[in-house]
């Protein structure tokens, strides 16, 4: 009864948070913010899909650690999928703050230069970084064709990857020059001139996309079951 009403409660918020989050956010009223202009309407979508990265990573870390405890490949499956939501909204989390440094910061340049799309920013560096070990958390798991050694290995690597995230790409910013709001000064998530009229969207957008997330999470531990079943049958 709990699962299901789990259930019900993660497809609901998906559908209805990340609806609201796209047509209000997009279309509501809001309080200008400094330069940003319209753009300041990106903080509702390119935040909450690192916060949801967040979210997946940590759970990939608690189930790499069920997995390497139990020696279950259904934990280290589950451990998986998480990590590829999380990747995903990383990826999605780098291509829309490079949209958003395009018109901000790189609004002067010409397409053709490089540094009007990245401008190796602490923190979008970090976020670079992270991503790229995760994907070498793939490739490890692809390059080892014993499921009990894959499963020791991309466990380990996968608790120190998760570890590693959050330096790389919340403390470590927060201590360098940035521009990112805030850069050294601590980042703050909302600066004194963003109004507390973004708060309506935006926390509702994190919950939206954290059920997003936890849905698709959840579709693909079905898939990686149906494998691990035929693998089983196969034997």
């Amino acid at each position: 009864m709990l699962y299901k009403t789990y259930k019900v409660v993660v497809r609901l918020g998906a559908a209805g948070l990340t609806l609201y989050a796209l047509l209000y956010g997009l279309t509501c009223t809001l309080p200008r913010v400094g330069d940003l202009e319209q753009t300041s309407r990106n903080l509702f979508y390119h935040v909450p899909m690192w916060f949801t990265m967040y979210l997946m990573m940590a759970l990939s870390f608690y189930w790499s650690v069920r997995a390497l405890k139990s020696q279950d490949f259904a934990c280290d499956a589950r451990a998986k999928d998480a990590a590829e939501v999380g990747v995903l909204f990383g990826i999605l989390g780098l291509l829309t703050g490079i949209v958003w440094s395009r018109v901000t910061w790189g609004q002067l340049m010409r397409d053709s230069n490089p540094a009007a799309w990245w401008s190796w920013d602490p923190k979008q560096t970090g976020a670079l970084v992270a991503v790229m070990m995760f994907a070498a958390y793939f490739v490890l798991r692809g390059s080892v064709p014993e499921p009990g050694k894959r499963l020791r290995l991309s466990g380990v690597y996968n608790i120190f990857a998760v570890v590693a995230l959050f330096p790389l790409t919340f403390v470590i910013p927060r201590m360098l020059d940035s521009l990112h709001p805030g850069g050294d000064e601590g980042n703050p998530l909302f600066p004194k001139d963003v109004s507390s009229d973004y708060r309506m969207v935006f926390y509702p957008s994190i919950a939206g996309f954290f059920c997003l997330a936890l849905w698709v999470w959840e579709l693909r531990y079905r898939t990686s079951l149906l494998r691990l079943r035929v693998r089983e049958n196969a034997r």
